[in-house]
C-alpha cells in the first residue's frame, strides 16, 4: 500500500504494539468511540507506533502498526499498511511537547456533541484542572487530516493535555499510553456533566482564585499521576 514500507518489527515494540491495539478496542467496546474513527500514537525512541488507517479495530494486529520518523512524513512510515490519515497532528504533537508520550483521538459521543458546537469546557468543575489550566479549550475548525488541524490542534493543546477538535471530537495526551487514555476518559465524564448542567441553566463558574488552589492541591497530592 502505498505510504508504508515493510519492515520486522523490533522484538520490543510488540508490547507497545499489542498494547495500542487492546486500547483501540477497549475504546470501541465501552462505547467510548465508534467504528475506524479514533486513533493511537506512541512514542518509540525517535519514531512513533501509530495505528493504520481505516483498519477495523477488531481486525487489527499488532504487525499492522505503522513506524513511523518523527522528522519524516507519511511517505517515510514502516508497515504493510498507511497509518492513519491523522498522522500529522500525532507527529507534531510528539514532536514539540517532548514529554508527551502518546496521543488518544476519538469521537467520543459528549466531547464530539461539544465540539460540534465550537465550544469549549469552562471551569464549570474542579477536574477542569487535571488538564493543566482553566478550561479545556476548542480547537478551531480544518478539514481532517490537514496541516492547518494539526496546528490549531497545538495552538489549543498549549499549556493542556487535552483539547475538542471543531465539529471533530478530542485529543488527550500523556507521558503514557495508558494516562492518555485516563485523561481521554475523564475528558469525555466532564463533557458529559458539562452537557447535562447545560441542560438546566448552565453551571456556575470556579473563579480563577479557586481554580488556582485547585492546581496547587493536584500538585501537592500529585493527583492524576498515581
Amino acid at each position: 500500500m502505498p505510504g508504508a514500507k515493510r519492515k520486522k518489527s523490533e522484538p520490543d515494540d510488540l508490547a507497545l504494539r499489542q498494547s495500542i491495539v487492546d486500547h483501540c478496542r477497549g475504546m470501541n467496546a465501552s462505547g467510548f468511540n465508534q467504528g475506524t474513527s479514533g486513533n493511537i500514537s506512541v512514542r518509540r525512541d525517535k519514531a512513533m507506533l501509530i495505528t493504520p488507517s481505516g483498519v477495523p479495530y477488531e481486525a487489527m494486529t499488532p504487525a499492522m502498526i505503522a513506524r513511523m520518523p518523527l522528522s519524516g512524513g507519511r511517505d517515510e512510515a514502516e508497515g504493510p499498511l498507511a497509518p492513519s490519515s491523522e498522522w500529522r497532528f500525532h507527529r507534531d504533537i510528539l514532536r514539540a511537547r517532548p514529554e508527551v508520550g502518546a496521543v488518544v483521538h476519538a469521537h467520543s459521543p459528549y466531547a464530539t456533541a461539544l465540539a460540534m458546537t465550537r465550544r469549549g469546557i469552562p471551569a464549570s468543575h474542579y477536574m477542569v484542572a487535571l488538564f493543566g489550566g482553566e478550561d479545556v479549550r476548542c480547537a478551531d475548525y480544518a478539514t481532517f487530516g490537514t496541516q492547518a488541524l494539526s496546528d490549531h490542534a497545538l495552538a489549543a493543546l498549549a499549556g493542556r493535555s487535552a483539547c475538542l477538535l471543531a465539529n471533530h471530537g478530542m485529543l488527550a495526551c500523556g507521558p503514557t499510553l495508558e494516562k492518555a487514555m485516563a485523561l481521554a476518559v475523564e475528558l469525555e465524564a466532564l463533557a458529559r456533566q458539562h452537557h447535562l448542567a447545560l441542560q438546566i441553566g448552565g453551571p456556575a463558574l470556579l473563579s480563577p482564585r479557586q481554580m488556582a488552589e485547585t492546581h496547587e492541591m493536584i500538585r501537592s497530592l500529585n493527583y492524576g499521576n498515581g
